[in-house]
Parts: C-alpha cells; sequence; structure tokens
C-alpha cells in the first residue's frame, strides 16, 4: 500500500481510498499499483463481504494526471508496449465489474475521466448531489479508457454516452441519479452515513448467491436468453447447496430474519 491509496476493513466491507487530495485524487503511478495489488486482494478474501471505492478531501477521482500527460508528450516511444501497459492496467475495471461480491463507488464529489469510469466500473454508486461527473476525455483531446464506454453505454444508452462523451458536460449528482448513473443520492453532509448504511446493508447479503447473481447479470448484458438461462439453471442449483440459503430457508419458516454467512 502507499500513501496515495488508503485501505480499510471493518465488519466484512473492505474500504479503498483514493488519497492525492491536492490533486483531487487523480491517478499516481503508486495508486495504481497499489489499486493492482488490493482489486484481486480483496476478490480473493472471503472475509470481505463488499468493496467501498471513494477519495479523501471531497473529491472521488480527477482520472488520469494531465500535467504528468504533458510532461511525457512527444519524444519516441513504442505503441504496442504502451497499448499493452495501458490495456494491463485497465483490469482494474473489469476486477471490479466481475468480482464475486457487491462494490461500492461512493462518489463525493469530483469524478472525470479514469475516475469517473472507475466508478462505473463498480457495481452500485452513491454520490452528493452536489458532487461533478463528467468523462473529461474530449477536453485533453482523449477518446477514453478503463471501461468508460462500455459502463456508460450500458447505464443511459447509446445516444446519451455518445453526448456525455462528445460534450464531456458535467453533470451533478443530483443529474447523474436523474439519469441512472448512479444509484442513489444524498446532500453532502449526509453522504458519509448513508453510504456506510448502504455498504453494511451490501455486506450483510449471502455474498455466495451475490457472486452468482452478478455472473448472471453481467452474462445479460452480451449474452442470448438461452445462455443467461443455462447460467441462471447452474448457479440457482449451486446456491441451493450453500448454507446461507439453508439457514434462510430455516429463518422463513421459523419467520425471523436470516443471519447470511458468506457460505
Amino acid at each position: 500500500m502507499t500513501d496515495h491509496l488508503l485501505e480499510t476493513h471493518q465488519d466484512g466491507i473492505a474500504t479503498i481510498t483514493f488519497n492525492r487530495p491536492e490533486a483531487r485524487n487523480a491517478m499516481s503511478p503508486e495508486m495504481m499499483t497499489a489499486l493492482a495489488d488490493a482489486l484481486p486482494r480483496l476478490a480473493a478474501d472471503r472475509s470481505v463481504r463488499a468493496v467501498v471505492l471513494t477519495g479523501a478531501g471531497g473529491a472521488f477521482c480527477a482520472g488520469g494526471d494531465v500535467k504528468g500527460f504533458a510532461s511525457r508528450s512527444g519524444g519516441d516511444f513504442n505503441v504496442e508496449d504502451r497499448v499493452h501497459r495501458l490495456r494491463s492496467a485497465m483490469e482494474l475495471s473489469r476486477c471490479l465489474h466481475e468480482m464475486p461480491k457487491p462494490t461500492l463507488a461512493v462518489i463525493p464529489g469530483p469524478a472525470a475521466g479514469a475516475g469517473l469510469s472507475l466508478a462505473l466500473a463498480c457495481d452500485l454508486r452513491i454520490a452528493a448531489n452536489t458532487a461533478k461527473l463528467t468523462t473529461a476525455f474530449a477536453r485533453i483531446g482523449l477518446s477514453g479508457d478503463y471501461g468508460g464506454s462500455y459502463f456508460l453505454t450500458h447505464l443511459v444508452g447509446a445516444a446519451k454516452a455518445r453526448e456525455l462523451f462528445f460534450t464531456a458536460e458535467v453533470i451533478s449528482g443530483q443529474q447523474a441519479f436523474e439519469l441512472g448513473i448512479v444509484t442513489r443520492v444524498t446532500t453532502a453532509d449526509d453522504l458519509d452515513a448513508a453510504a456506510a448504511a448502504f455498504a453494511t446493508q451490501l455486506a450483510g447479503l449471502p455474498t455466495v448467491a451475490v457472486g452468482y447473481m452478478k455472473k448472471n447479470l453481467n452474462a445479460a448484458q452480451r449474452g442470448s436468453l438461452s445462455e443467461v438461462m443455462d447460467l441462471e439453471a447452474l448457479h440457482m442449483i449451486r446456491t441451493f447447496m450453500t448454507d446461507d440459503h439453508k439457514g434462510a430457508a430455516e429463518a422463513f419458516v421459523e419467520k425471523r430474519a436470516p443471519t447470511f454467512t458468506g457460505r
């Protein structure tokens, strides 16, 4: 871990915090290296039942470090090597999208460019109504990365995604909620408490079943009805075998709330 990325654990919730507030949490190499280490580890850790991604100092993440872009522009470089490095780094988004547990982006303020893409890669998003979100890429002559094109298109549809990418319009957290980009919105003062309650709710879910739900839902974005139903049948029978299901069935009969253990 690095000072640019903080990690805390409490009650099954792992919270990852971008920590460069002086740069609105713009991505640094140290931050991204640490994140690349953290996410697969948390995905495999069965004691972690939900992952929260957020930022320090009132911002989420301003995306790539544009000052760094400027200092590295020009000169000789190998295109294939750079494509390979970027594509490898972008696996972070796939990990957030596919890990077998809920992922939640908590957006207190600016989320731009690749920072927004990482938020979009999470299963769910909660934002302050005053937060500012933008694809940003068009403003600096870039096309976009970290899966933002994919996630935004699925969230708002092709036409609106094109508008938001082409114009790089800055929208508020409230507008993002109305468009379906964020799941919940609250005031800045209430965000921490609302996000903590949401994360606690997610961590209390039947983790094995949620992991299979994610596989079903992700497949539904690209597969046929028959393919999705094949997965649903396999995953439904698998979850029938879990302790969480057996305990929940007993709790239902006994008219009490179930307690899930993730097994």
